[in-house]
């Protein structure tokens, strides 16, 4: 049997894939869990989200949330379903963007359950969402939001501390220590120059880093994305066509916004109308005013970007926008075109080669958003193939995740190397990538989890356990 070390962290998630963060950090007695987040993509990897854990809901003491996005607080409504009664620690701007995004995902899961039950096309009678907007309202009693750079005392003697990200609103590096042990998870670390989001704060020591790899092999793109911005829809108004933008509700809408509110006003680009398809998105955009000292607008700015667009709030108004013509903007939820409304407009501009698709950040694999970049002829929406015939565009740097040098930017802040460096949250090529230029540029101690590794945080680097001993936790 292997003893207790300080901390002890399994991986539930994040592993060769973007999605589904999970992090479960033993120390003492008590279990945290690191992120709760949604498998989005392969069908493979959504099953997981019906899987049972493998340690029981009631037996996680607290989880802390690095940030909003679905990825890594999409499951909090079931696990708490299932039998979580601790808190869950986060920034008050997570609080804020959970308390609408996880009633807004438990109603896309209800309202895709009943139109899959009324068109008959799931394989499941009847098709059954995973948890419901009543499930989601309950998590939110749950919700302990904590100041940045503030020591929390979690259960088993567990000290917390969260500082700035970048990346989202809230998005918090999470500090774990115990026993003198120091593990820091990045979550999705944002850009250093981000139009609209403050630079990620500084590290300079952590015994275990748990770093993201997004964009581990690759760099994003030198050019203005508002230059690339300004072309597409030029190009797109010029044909009369429709620029849908499918869009996360919280972060990449409101810099669409924002943006094209800019080439507006540079009239850059025709005055076309613009529709915000989301009333997430619009709720979302009044959080900006509400933690302005988390980004770079100003009151002002807030309120121009507030105002670029028309919000779109009934389903018959999301009906109209079908039946309307182009040159018009339209962005909505999802980003990688995995559900809400925007799949409605796929099927209705799609087919059209007056019109564009304009993606703004990455594509996880075995989503529609990836088969669409990557040049699929047709992809299938409520059971039928729809023709991709419009102009497809990716703006992947306008993604708000940094890129491997911008990580590797801020890990030189570090002034000793960590014990060992975890890479996850990257499929397979970025997170091996991301673990070679962390190794030959640094020189780190760096690995690459695989899916239930469990490692235990003791001496002079980390150890893994048997096999045998991953198959159960707690």
């Amino acid at each position: 049997m292997v003893a207790r070390s300080a901390m002890q962290i399994t991986f539930l998630g994040a592993t060769g894939t973007v999605t589904g963060s999970k992090y479960l950090v033993r120390a003492g007695e008590k279990n945290v869990l690191v992120d709760c987040g949604l498998f989005q993509g392969y069908k493979q990897l959504r099953l997981r989200n019906w899987a049972a854990l493998p340690i029981a809901p009631r037996d996680v003491d607290a989880v802390v949330l690095t940030h909003a996005h679905l990825d890594h607080s999409g499951y909090l409504p079931l696990l708490i379903k299932n039998g979580f009664a601790g808190k869950v620690y986060c920034s008050e701007a997570t609080r804020d963007l959970c308390a609408i995004l996880l009633p807004n995902s438990g109603h896309l899961q209800e309202e895709e359950a009943a139109y899959a039950n009324r068109r008959s096309f799931s394989k499941h009678k009847p098709a059954q969402p995973l948890y419901t907007v009543k499930d989601a309202l309950r998590s939110l009693a749950h919700f302990e939001p904590v100041a940045f750079e503030r020591d929390i005392r979690l259960p088993g003697d567990v000290d917390l501390q969260l500082r700035p990200a970048g990346h989202l609103l809230g998005a918090s590096l999470v500090q774990l220590q115990s026993q003198g042990t120091t593990l820091l998870f990045s979550g999705d670390l944002g850009r250093p120059n981000d139009p609209i989001m403050v630079a990620p704060a500084a590290v300079t020591h952590a015994d275990y880093l748990v770093v993201e790899s997004t964009y581990g092999n690759r760099r994003h793109d030198a050019a203005d994305p508002k230059d690339q911005l300004a072309d597409v829809i030029n190009r797109t108004a010029t044909r009369g066509g429709v620029l849908i933008v499918p869009a996360f509700a919280v972060g990449r809408a409101q810099l669409m916004m924002y943006l094209i509110h800019q080439l507006k006003a540079a009239r850059r680009i025709p005055d076309v109308p613009v529709f915000l398809n989301s009333p997430m998105a619009s709720d979302a955009t009044g959080v900006y005013r509400r933690h302005r000292d988390e980004h770079r607008l100003t009151v002002a700015q807030c309120d121009a970007m507030c105002s670029s667009a028309k919000i779109v709030n009934s389903v018959e108004e999301s009906k109209r926008l079908n039946e309307m013509h182009g040159p018009m903007i339209v962005i909505s939820a999802s980003g990688m075109a995995t559900g809400g409304r925007v799949v409605h407009h796929l099927k209705t501009f799609a087919p059209d080669p007056r019109n564009t698709i304009l993606f703004a950040g990455f594509q996880a694999g075995g989503t529609r958003g990836a088969d669409i970049v990557r040049g699929a002829a047709s992809v299938k929406i409520h059971g039928e193939y729809v023709p991709i015939r419009a102009e497809v565009a990716n703006l992947d740097n306008l993604s708000a995740h940094a890129d491997y040098a911008e990580i590797l930017g801020w890990l030189r802040h570090f002034e000793t190397p960590p014990r060992q460096t975890f890479v996850t949250h990257g499929e397979p090529d970025s997170a091996e990538a991301m673990r070679r230029h962390i190794k030959e540029e640094l020189g780190w101690n760096t690995s690459v989890p695989e899916y239930r590794d469990m490692v235990q945080l003791d001496g002079a680097a980390a150890t893994p356990v048997s096999d045998e001993a991953t198959s159960r936790v707690g």
